[in-house]
């Protein structure tokens, strides 16, 4: 297989479309929504009624990309919108109830509530919502305040001064998997700002590339990712209106003690369950599968009784940067800042990112505010975003779990042990700062692997071709794949041989295929990329061991629609 054609095209001869803002925001989470409503509220409180927010994303409509459990801590939005309870932003329920189960081997398992329920699983307090029914929300307050909200624009490359960022190139649209243009070309266009504010969620293709170049993280620990799968169920009526409310978390089977991970399972309105599996991509076995584990834990009976009878309705997947404080890069460099997923605002322990994705935007739209107010917008003007970080409730929150994620790449039981201890001395643990390897870093070879694969069938136990389905995945066909294989000649023999070819295992979409040849046909040496399949939820990115699959934007606002996930 030759390499895959460059997906954007920056010739010489384009001309391409200039637009100046004040200041770019790319990406339309909570964290780049709260950013923007926040700027938008002060820019009017200051009278600089001519200064311009734009907001880019690249889904087709806002929320289309938007995937978490979710339990929100209200901490967050209560200091965006201290109101909040008296509008109508989306909750799904309240929590009532809430528990961790232990799964066993035998099928039987073991809860565990109130003061045995580990203190940070306990929900009492917190919403359950659909994020993307709360971004939407979001982009309504944004928009009623004047900020310009742009579905249907990926940002493909950030521009650059020297060092500087001055804004982002978006997606070409028209061009043909050869490369080449089609008479439907549509250049992208450069979008320049003073200031751009990264908050592409996961693994984003451009804040991956401009943290490389910046050397944002050099002084950090390697960031640790999960891929998480869920799942919306509709259930029968009885059980659904037992369950609204209640929010198990359990551990256990199917992963037992041989890496990071757990289950969830939130009980909605209108009889629907919020379903998932998050596993740790440090897992050593090469046949890792994320799909396969969510499969294996749905078919385990004190979790398929919740499913009996029901229907899934939505699918989706995910990656969770988990490394916490230690794995956050620099939170900002000339032209620009990081913000929410981007960089690491997630506390592992407690399961929870979406209160501390809107207190980094908010925090960072006041540094933005200080900087234009100084015309400085260099790191040295952008600093009080760092400052501000480290005098708030969310530094003092992922400081507290700081070793949390780090200690399970040291076995099982010495990470049960050891976070029992940090909880006695405030995150510190056995060792004040703990180190970790890269997940792709972690994976043993073939020979190693014990994971086996679940019975699927057509009812709950789905294939991922039929949970893709679920996803509503559309992508243009005829484009150049927006997943690129940088080095083809590692993929075989060399990662046929050591590694089986893991990418065909832990995609969750069914994207790489290695074609199983016919009796007395020749071995293919060609992965097959099934791009269209694709989720955007970068596990590829993550855990390829030898780290040549670049997830990169596809055109044409492709991607899945994860409505109400």
């Amino acid at each position: 297989m030759s390499p895959q054609p460059d997906v954007c095209l920056n010739l010489s001869d384009v001309e391409r479309e200039e637009l100046e803002v004040d200041v770019l925001l790319v990406g339309a989470g909570p964290a780049n929504l709260a950013c923007a409503i926040s700027l938008q509220r002060q820019f009017a409180e200051k009278g600089w009624d001519d200064k311009t927010v734009l907001v880019l994303e690249k889904a087709e409509d806002i929320g289309y990309h938007t995937l978490s459990g979710a339990v929100m801590d209200p901490k967050g939005i209560a200091e965006l919108f201290p109101d909040w309870r008296e509008t109508d932003f989306p909750v799904e329920a309240e929590v009532g109830r809430d528990w961790l189960e232990v799964l066993r081997k035998s099928g039987g398992s073991l809860k565990l509530k109130g003061l045995l329920c580990p203190p940070n699983l306990a929900n009492h307090g917190n919403s359950i919502v659909s994020l993307y029914r709360v971004v939407r929300w979001m982009k309504d307050q944004a928009e009623g305040l004047g900020v310009e909200v742009y579905p249907g624009f990926a940002g493909a490359k950030v521009l650059y001064d020297g060092d500087r960022v001055i804004g982002v190139q978006t997606r070409d649209a028209g061009v043909g998997k050869d490369g080449a243009q089609k008479p439907t070309f549509e250049p992208g266009m450069n979008v320049r700002a003073p200031v751009t504010v990264f908050g592409e969620g996961t693994r984003g293709s451009l804040a991956k590339g401009l943290i490389e170049k910046l050397g944002l993280a050099a002084e950090s620990n390697s960031q640790l990712y999960e891929t998480g799968i869920k799942e919306i169920w509709e259930i029968p009526e009885e059980r659904g209106k037992e369950l609204i409310g209640t929010v198990i978390h359990t551990a256990g089977e199917p992963l037992g003690t041989k890496g990071y991970g757990g289950g969830f399972i939130y009980g909605l309105e209108k009889n629907r369950l919020s379903i998932g599996y998050v596993v740790g991509l440090d897992h050593p076995d090469a046949k890792l599968d994320p799909h396969a584990m969510f499969v294996q834990w749905k078919q385990h009976p004190a979790v398929a009784k919740y499913l009996e009878g029901g229907k899934v309705v939505r699918y989706g997947a995910k990656t969770i940067p988990g490394g916490g404080y230690w794995a956050m890069p620099k939170l900002q460099a000339d032209g620009c800042v990081l913000v929410g997923d981007t960089a690491g605002f997630v506390n592992m322990s407690r399961l929870k990112g979406v209160h501390l994705a809107i207190k980094s935007g908010m925090m960072a739209a006041d540094a933005i505010v200080e900087a234009l107010e100084k015309d400085d917008t260099s790191a040295a003007g952008l600093a009080g975003y760092t400052r501000r970080f480290e005098e708030s409730w969310a530094k003092k929150e992922l400081y507290s779990v700081r070793n949390f994620r780090q200690v399970f790449q040291s076995g099982f039981f010495a990470a049960v042990l050891d976070i029992g201890l940090q909880m006695i001395t405030g995150g510190r643990g056995l060792i004040a700062r703990r180190r970790s390897a890269d997940d792709h870093e972690t994976t043993a070879r073939l020979s190693e692997s014990r994971l086996t694969k679940p019975v699927f069938d057509d009812k709950g136990s789905m294939d991922k071709l039929t949970d893709v389905y679920h996803s509503g995945a559309v992508h243009e066909e005829d484009q150049a794949s927006h997943l690129v294989i940088t080095n083809t000649s590692v993929c075989h023999p060399q990662c046929t041989e050591e590694y089986g070819n893991p990418c065909k295992e832990f995609c969750p979409a069914a994207v790489y295929e290695w074609p199983i040849p016919e009796p007395g046909e020749a071995e293919t040496s060609a992965v097959v990329i099934n791009a269209s399949n694709c989720v955007h939820c970068k596990t590829c990115d993550v855990a390829d061991p030898y780290q040549v699959i670049e997830w990169t934007v596809p055109e044409g606002s492709g991607g899945p629609k994860y409505i109400d996930m």
